[in-house]
This record gives C-alpha cells, sequence and structure tokens, in this order.
C-alpha cells in the first residue's frame, strides 16, 4: 500500500505528541482548557505510530505536529526514522532546538520554527539564541529551518538570516474564524486541506484536516479499526466533498459556522 499515493493526497499530520511547554496568548489550546482542562495531554503510542508509518503512501509530506510542541516527544528521533520514505517536517516554537539537536540534524528534512506577536521578551530571546545555535550546530546538513511569522511578528530581528520565512495572518484562539485578514479562496472554491490533507490525532482518529475541533466533527475514524485509504475514500469524507465541489460548504456544520479557512495560508 505504501508504493503508491492515495488520489490527491499530499500531506498528513501526526500528533506526537498534544503536550506543550509554552503557553501562546494566541493558540487555539487556551479555548480546549476552557471546555477540557490541561489534564488529557500527552504522547502518541510508540506502536501505534508505527502502525501510521506502514499505512502511509511514500513521496508525501508526513508533518509531525498537530496541537503539541513535537520536540517533547521522548523519542523523537526514532519518531522521524518511522518515515524515511516521506518528507518530514514540524512546526515547533524552537525552544528545545539545541537540546533535541543530535536527534534532528540529518534526520529531519525541514523544521518550521513559529515566531509569535507580541512574544514574551525573555521568551523571544530564548527563542532567537536557540535558532543562532542550531544555525551553527547542523551547518549545511538538513533539516532546512524556516522562520515562520504568526501576526505582527518581530521580522527586523531576523531580516539578515538566509532561510526561508513565511508569513501569517492570525485568527480567533477558538477557531479557524475572524481572521484579521480574509483568508484567500482558490478559484475553484473547495478548501485545499479537503483536498489533499489528512489529520491524526495521538489516539489514531484520523480527521479531515487539521483544524482545531474538540468535538471531534471532522473525524472519520481511527486507524486502529479501519485502513486509512478507507477512510480517505470512505463515505464521510467524500459527503464533505462533495458539499464542497458544490459550492454547499455552509451545509456542513463545522465548515459552515466554525472555520473559514480555504487550505490556502495568508499573510498579514
Amino acid at each position: 500500500m505504501n508504493s503508491n499515493c492515495f488520489a490527491g493526497l499530499g500531506q498528513v499530520n501526526i500528533e506526537l505528541t498534544s503536550r506543550c511547554n509554552k503557553k501562546c496568548w494566541m493558540c487555539g489550546r487556551r479555548e480546549r482548557e476552557k471546555l477540557y482542562g490541561d489534564q488529557n495531554y500527552g504522547d502518541i503510542d510508540f506502536d501505534l505510530l508505527g502502525l501510521i508509518a506502514e499505512e502511509l503512501p511514500s513521496g508525501i509530506v508526513v508533518a509531525l505536529h498537530n496541537n503539541g510542541e513535537p520536540m517533547l516527544y521522548p523519542r523523537l528521533g526514532e519518531a522521524i526514522q518511522l518515515f524515511e520514505n516521506q518528507t518530514t517536517y514540524f512546526v515547533t516554537n524552537g525552544l528545545l532546538l539545541s537540546k533535541k539537536a543530535n536527534e534532528i540534524i540529518d534526520n529531519l528534512d525541514i523544521v518550521s520554527v513559529s515566531i509569535i506577536e507580541n512574544e514574551i521578551p525573555e521568551v523571544a530571546n530564548k527563542q532567537y539564541d536557540e535558532i543562532v545555535d542550531f544555525l551553527i550546530m547542523k551547518g549545511d546538513k538538513p533539516p532546512r529551518l524556516v522562520l515562520r511569522f504568526v501576526g505582527k511578528a518581530d521580522v527586523e530581528r531576523y531580516k539578515d538570516f538566509d532561510v526561508t520565512k513565511v508569513y501569517r495572518t492570525l485568527h480567533l484562539p477558538k477557531g479557524s474564524i475572524g481572521y484579521r485578514k480574509s483568508p484567500t479562496i482558490p478559484e475553484h472554491g473547495i478548501c485545499q486541506d479537503l483536498l489533499n490533507r489528512l489529520a491524526i490525532d495521538r489516539f489514531g482518529n484520523v480527521s479531515v484536516c487539521v483544524r482545531f475541533d474538540p468535538e471531534g466533527e471532522l473525524v472519520l475514524g481511527n486507524i486502529v479499526d479501519t485502513e486509512l485509504e478507507a477512510m480517505w475514500y470512505g463515505e464521510k469524507r467524500q459527503e464533505i466533498l462533495r458539499k464542497h465541489i458544490e459550492g454547499k460548504r455552509k451545509e456542513l456544520s463545522f465548515c459552515g459556522s466554525k472555520c473559514e479557512f480555504y487550505g490556502v495560508p495568508t499573510s498579514d
């Protein structure tokens, strides 16, 4: 199965851990904690991670992050190696780059460090120092470093860094709604994430995308019980996709009122 891509599937997000070592003011986790508290955070079982790796097609992008800080995963280096047939990357706050360098360098393909608006000065300084040290440690070896500026972040501080820089606008903490700048809509009007992504949380629940979904409305099933390919072509995903194709997105509870994103990242 893993020698051929499912039609259209280009990226799968996998939640190595839902734990985090930072409390960003604009993160959806703050809303999640209001609903459920913080007692349910934890790591994916390594055997479950192996099962996921066996089912993924080769050649796609595997994003080893979802709702937590991936570098907190205790077997990070081993986890990355499970996906040697895919392109691996994750988004991180970067505070553990030097500590985890031996598990990342020459192992991960791409690392994207998220730099946010109105960061606490002490955290911003630590983040900057970690990025500088990591670039020195890795030299010309992978991973390629990407700086991801969220909102009106301190871009000037990094202006001389010869790395890829991307820019993202802010939305409300409770979900992908209330964007500071209206999300870009593709010409065909279909959510790009729905067309080419899946997301798997630490329990093995598979969703049609990686949007904040505390009620599990987008969950297609669990990879322990159902093959990933069956969920990709399954009735629930096909029905959601059909509504988007027909321009009836608003008839879907989640996509209609709880998400304004169309899978095309938008900068301020």
